[in-house]
């Protein structure tokens, strides 16, 4: 047998037995038996823990005190909307509650308890029930909205003036095919600091016709007013 595998048998025999020896007195003194897949596994684990998973998959975790949401509008007239509340989706294509033009969900600004949730159609649909709608929100109640194709064809002054009143800072220019996200409250004062707005710009669309979806998320305050 030649030199050099013999070497190599013994290194081969050294570390077995250094393996068994280590492993035969690890598990005598703790106890512990540890699988292949516990091994391999423990790294991602570790990961796990540093970073949880927050409410509605969002970036950052929210305080006590905080209400977790995230809005994010149509993509096109093809990916419809969805409307995250507290970890609960209270809109979206998947429960088959949402439609073309606004999206909206009504929710306890004390408790976040969902009320009531509606689209309406503002391209063909009644805009008197959408008025109607607005204006029979209750106080301290927060509203959710998402776009979807078309939230402008339909809204008239009065319109835009309620939704202005909620809190929106762009309600007086949102127009065909516009992408909106919102979350305001009934009875707020000034503007909301919740809001994502993206005009539709045919030389600037990321779609043919339509601009990009907008994305909201955050940390909402109990009792916002």
């Amino acid at each position: 047998m030649r030199l050099s595998a013999l070497i190599r048998l013994v290194a081969i025999i050294f570390t077995l037995l250094a393996t068994w020896f280590f492993t035969h007195t690890y598990f005598k003194k703790t106890g512990k038996a540890i699988s292949l897949r516990d091994f391999l596994g423990s790294s991602s684990k570790i990961t796990s823990e540093k970073h949880p998973r927050n409410k509605c998959d969002n970036r950052k975790k929210c305080l006590r005190d905080f209400f977790a949401f995230k809005i994010t509008s149509g993509a096109a007239n093809v990916v419809g909307p969805s409307i995250c509340f507290e970890d609960k989706i209270l809109m979206s294509a998947v429960k088959n509650n949402v439609g073309r033009g606004l999206n909206i969900a009504l929710v306890d600004g004390t408790r976040g308890i969902l009320k009531k949730h509606q689209y309406f159609d503002m391209f063909s649909g009644d805009i008197d029930t959408f008025l109607t709608f607005l204006k029979e929100i209750p106080e301290s109640t927060l509203v959710l909205i998402a776009s979807f194709d078309d939230p402008g064809s339909k809204l008239n002054p009065e319109a835009r003036q309620l939704l202005t009143d909620l809190g929106s800072a762009h309600a007086q220019n949102i127009s065909f095919r516009d992408s909106w996200v919102f979350l305001g409250a009934k009875g707020i004062k000034g503007k909301s600091p919740f809001e994502e707005f993206l005009k539709n710009k045919p030389e600037k669309n990321k779609y043919d016709g339509w601009p990009e979806a907008v994305k909201l998320e955050g940390c909402v305050p109990r009792k916002m007013v």
